[in-house]
């Protein structure tokens, strides 16, 4: 497994399978903040969020996680990032990937253009 460092720039990199990049991408400087969701948890994350699914061209994801723990999975490689309290992970355009959050789990998503 890898895990997303405090500020979402770093990883540690054990993790089974090749990444999609390596080392996984961090969000672009030449981005901007355009808006951010509500905050979700175990109960209110959107289905859609769990199932494989894709930042659209040109925008960069941002998973920011408040609390508890949320799983971030690439689907082509299986790569798999534990992301806890304070840690947050940069979803480039076009990536499929979804999210496993724990029961205890808040957090939201950002994107950026």
């Amino acid at each position: 497994l890898a895990r997303a460092s405090r500020d979402g720039a770093g990883f540690d990199r054990r993790h089974p399978t090749p990444p999609v990049t390596d080392p996984w991408p961090d969000l672009p400087g030449d981005v901007a903040f355009v808006r951010r969701t509500d905050v979700f948890d175990a109960t209110t994350v959107p289905v859609g969020l769990r199932r494989a699914h894709r930042v659209a061209d040109g925008v960069w994801g941002r998973l920011v996680v408040e609390a508890g723990t949320v799983a971030f999975v690439v689907e082509a490689s299986g790569e798999r990032f534990e992301l806890g309290a304070g840690d947050a992970i940069a979803i480039p355009p076009g990536v499929a990937h979804h999210v496993e959050p724990d029961d205890e789990a808040r957090f939201a998503v950002e994107f950026h253009r």
